[in-house]
């Protein structure tokens, strides 16, 4: 073998060896870094998770033994808070066993006297007659309970005769009001028992309950 022939092998072989050092084929791909949100657990917002909370229950209404004892022993008095008290509101209503009827004053509460009463019944101070409905009658004195202001106004103008076909309370009707004194007549279906309630204050109220 001639001496270039041999120069021209080594060659060769030093060629195959460089390439099986480098390691000819491609490395495999570095995999891809896992996402950030992806690994990380998302809280959840305990405000969105907790069911809403409910609101408060109003407060039961008293029962009927809450609200006092009727009573058939008239006249019953209450005494008063303040000397003058402007009426305000007067209404009516029908309940389960009772009927109601509520005077409604500013400032406190007045003087005042429910009796059972009779007829003929007239007017304060023009002495008119007055017709009330029902076969047993109560009249409310209110001292110092009026609609009159000092200014000559009135505070309350709302309706003065209430004929109501309930089962005990069938006629309210305003008997005067005169010189701070008011009187009002009820007419009911038979001869029934009382019970009041008061409630003073700003808004102070005289509640009358009529058993039936």
């Amino acid at each position: 073998m001639s001496r270039s022939s041999r120069i021209t092998i080594v060659i060769a072989l030093l060629s195959i060896a460089l390439t099986a050092c480098s390691g000819g084929g491609q490395s495999p791909s570095a995999s891809a870094a896992p996402s950030v949100a992806a690994s990380v657990p998302v809280a959840s917002d305990p405000a969105a998770s907790q069911p809403a909370a409910s609101e408060p229950a109003e407060s039961a209404a008293p029962s009927d033994e809450d609200l006092g004892p009727f009573s058939c022993e008239l006249p019953i008095h209450i005494d008063a808070s303040v000397a003058r008290a402007n009426i305000t509101d007067v209404r009516t209503g029908t309940h389960d066993g009772y009927d109601r009827v509520v005077f409604e004053f500013a400032g406190g509460l007045p003087e005042a006297t429910i009796e059972r009463a009779s007829p003929p019944f007239l007017h304060d101070a023009s002495g008119l007659p007055i017709d009330v409905e029902g076969s047993s009658f109560l009249r409310v004195t209110l001292r110092g309970g009026t609609k009159q202001m000092d200014d000559g106004s009135s505070s309350y103008t709302g309706p003065t005769d209430f004929s109501t076909a309930y089962p005990g309370l069938v006629h309210l009707v305003e008997g005067g009001d005169f010189e701070g004194l008011s009187t009002w007549y009820v007419g009911l279906t038979s001869e029934a028992c009382v019970r009041t309630i008061t409630l003073d204050g700003d808004e102070a109220r005289l509640v009358i309950d009529v058993e039936h």
